[in-house]
C-alpha cells in the first residue's frame, strides 16, 4: 500500500476474525486517542485483529444543523495522530471521488458508506489508492448483490475487500438483519462479511420531528451473537466512553466498557461453531 501506515491484512476469506471499532465522529485528541487505546487493548488481550474507524465527516446527517464532524484536512490529521500514537490501524469513510486520495494518505482502510455503494467513480477511486476497502451494504439491496459493486473494486485494482452488513430497511422504523446475507456475501462477492451491530439498531430519523436518528443498544448483544453463528467474519460497531453526549450517532452506540464481554461472547460462539458436530454433542 502507498502512503505509509500500517499493514492491514484481515479482509482475506477464512481469515481471522477481527474488530472494527471506534466513534461514529472524530471528536477531540483526548477523546480519539482514548477509545483507540481501550479498542487495542482490549483486542490484543483477546488476540483478534482491530481496526479503529471514525469519520471525518457524517455528509447524510437527518439534520442540516447537525454536527458533522472535524472535515477533511483536520480530520486526516487527528487519524494520523491516532495511528502514530496508538499504533493501531485505522478506517475512515470516504464520500467522494477525490477525497480517496487524500485519505488514503492517513487511513490504512478506506469506507464506502451504505448509501454510496452502487457510485462507480467512488468505488474505483477508493480502489486505486491501493488500500483495502470495507463497503457498507445499501440498506434496500439484496445481499448478493453487493457482487457487483465488488467487481468494480476488484476491476480498479482492489485485492482486499470486506462488506459490511448494516441491515436493510422495511418501512416501519427499523432497520432489519437477514442473517441468510452472511453466506450469501460470503458466496456471491468470495470477500469477508463484516457485521455493523450498531447501525443495524439505528432507528432513523427518529420519528416524525426527530432531527436525529435514535437506536435500541440494548439489542446489539443479540443480533451480534446471531451474526456470528450464522457465519460473519467480523464485528463493525461504534463505541463511546458517553454515548448519550456523543455528537453522533450516540442513540445507537455500544458503552465504550461493553466492548470486551461482548467480543468474549463472540469469540466463544465462532470457536463453538468451528467444532465438528461430533465434538460439539460430546
Amino acid at each position: 500500500m502507498g502512503g505509509g501506515g500500517t499493514a492491514v491484512n484481515v479482509f482475506e476469506p477464512g481469515g481471522p476474525f477481527f474488530v472494527i471499532a471506534g466513534p461514529c465522529v472524530l471528536e477531540g485528541p483526548d477523546l480519539n486517542l482514548r477509545v483507540a487505546r481501550h479498542v487495542r487493548d482490549v483486542t490484543a488481550g483477546l488476540g483478534v485483529p482491530a481496526i479503529f474507524k471514525a469519520s471525518f465527516d457524517k455528509a447524510n446527517r437527518t439534520s442540516v444543523d447537525a454536527p458533522r464532524g472535524p472535515g477533511l484536512e483536520a480530520g486526516l490529521a487527528l487519524l494520523r495522530q491516532v495511528r502514530d500514537d496508538v499504533g493501531i490501524p485505522v478506517l475512515t469513510d470516504v464520500h467522494e471521488a477525490g477525497q480517496a486520495e487524500l485519505a488514503a494518505a492517513a487511513a490504512d482502510v478506506l469506507q464506502v458508506p451504505a448509501f454510496l455503494c452502487r457510485q462507480t467513480d467512488l468505488l474505483c477511486a477508493a480502489a486505486v489508492t491501493g488500500r483495502p476497502v470495507n463497503v457498507k451494504k445499501g440498506q434496500w439491496m439484496a445481499p448478493e448483490d453487493m457482487r457487483h459493486s465488488i467487481a468494480k473494486l476488484r476491476t480498479a485494482g482492489a485485492t482486499q475487500v470486506a462488506v459490511t452488513e448494516r441491515g436493510t430497511f422495511f418501512g416501519y422504523g427499523r432497520w432489519v438483519v437477514d442473517m441468510r446475507s452472511f453466506p450469501l456475501i460470503k458466496d456471491s462477492c468470495g470477500c469477508p462479511a463484516v457485521f455493523d451491530a450498531t447501525h443495524s439498531v439505528q432507528l432513523p430519523g427518529a420519528g416524525v420531528g426527530g432531527t436525529a436518528s435514535g437506536g435500541e443498544p440494548a439489542h446489539i448483544g443479540t443480533l451480534a451473537r446471531a451474526a456470528v453463528a450464522a457465519g460473519a467474519d467480523g464485528l463493525f460497531v461504534e463505541l463511546h466512553p458517553d454515548p448519550q453526549n456523543a455528537p453522533s450517532d450516540g442513540g445507537n452506540m455500544l458503552e465504550m466498557e461493553a466492548l470486551e464481554p461482548l467480543l468474549e461472547e463472540l469469540l466463544a460462539i465462532r470457536a463453538a461453531m468451528q467444532e465438528p458436530v461430533t465434538q460439539r454433542s460430546t
